[in-house]
């Protein structure tokens, strides 16, 4: 990779420059390192971003950094409490993701979402971000990011990951259903529930009834997903409590059931409340999938073997659009040439 001239990073959004600054554990403010800097300056300036997030979990001389910046906002993203010490003290804000085994890609999308859901920033606006497209423990890109482009969107890529052999098209179909409810509520009231995907006689198994279940008698027709009337339906039953449980065909076998599951030993974030627990109890018993919607914010968490997996903030107005994959728009300033 050679050397890349003092090009403007561009401003559209998901689009990097990539240009080595450092690969050491301490950030030294190397030539690079500031010509990465001066241009996150630039771009924030020139597109009103909330401010520029870097992505460095090792030391750095922090004061000299928010000098840098200047007025533009810095978060500091790093992997652990521990780590966050030294840019607090400088009085940046910071992140910290506890996702040290993550991908630079997978830091980079939950970042993003961290920066809304921690109010650093409004899904209405840019970020500039300053991170490693390919080793989390080097600065070699800047990019600018339309937040409301980005969370309006989540790849198929993200719910391979997931390995299981729910379809992806019935994983799809449930976490549409579930944003929808967590961003639409039911006649002005938010509404908060759960769906719980796949291994289904075992799931049975570990839950039981509320009382009446509203999905009882109806052939599978009328209980498939698929069904946009089906659906509509389910936005419905989703004010009262209990989770639904669907089969791997996107059919609802039961509703308004009670998650019967200990969560000894499950670790979660804080202010999650006994839905959430319930979600991560049932599928580190089972090879389900859950998937919750808080009725406090409206977020979308999936969870699998007792973790959350995914997280998403339906704040958009619009449909969530599936793509094939993400990232997909760096630029390598060597091969512009």
């Amino acid at each position: 990779m050679t050397k890349p001239e003092a090009t403007p990073a561009p401003a559209e959004s998901s689009k990097s420059v990539i240009s080595s600054a450092t690969s050491s554990d301490v950030l030294r403010l190397t030539e690079n390192v500031k010509l990465l800097i001066e241009h996150a300056v630039q771009v924030a300036k020139a597109t009103k971003a909330a401010g520029i997030a870097i992505l460095w979990s090792g030391k750095a001389e922090w004061a000299r950094l928010r000098n840098l910046v200047q007025e533009q906002r810095m978060i500091v993203v790093v992997d652990t409490e521990n780590q966050a010490t030294g840019p607090r003290e400088a009085g940046l804000s910071t992140i910290v993701l506890n996702m040290p085994a993550a991908s630079p890609m997978e830091r980079l999308s939950q970042t993003l979402v961290e920066c809304v859901s921690e109010e650093l920033a409004s899904v209405t606006n840019d970020l500039v971000v300053i991170y490693g497209v390919f080793d989390p423990g080097t600065l070699d890109s800047l990019g600018v990011f339309r937040l409301s482009d980005y969370l309006g969107r989540l790849t198929i890529r993200e719910l391979r990951q997931l390995q299981t052999e729910i379809p992806i098209e019935t994983l799809k179909t449930v976490i549409n259903l579930a944003i929808e409810i967590g961003r639409e509520g039911r006649e002005g009231k938010p509404v908060g529930t759960m769906f719980v995907i796949g291994d289904t006689r075992k799931v049975l198994a570990h839950t039981r009834p509320l009382g009446f279940d509203p999905v009882r008698g109806y052939s599978k027709r009328e209980r498939n997903l698929f069904d946009p009337r089906v659906r509509e339906g389910i936005k419905e039953i989703a004010q009262l409590d209990g989770a639904f449980i669907i089969n791997k065909e996107g059919e609802v076998t039961a509703a308004c059931r009670h998650i019967d599951c200990s969560a000894d030993g499950i670790n979660l974030s804080k202010g999650l409340g006994s839905r959430h627990w319930a979600a991560a109890a049932i599928t580190r018993r089972t090879k389900a999938i859950a998937v919750c919607v808080s009725e406090s914010s409206g977020t979308v968490r999936v969870f699998q073997n007792g973790e959350a997996r995914m997280r998403i903030e339906p704040e958009m107005k619009r449909p969530v659009v599936w793509k094939e994959s993400d990232f997909d728009g760096v630029i390598h300033l060597d091969e512009r040439r």
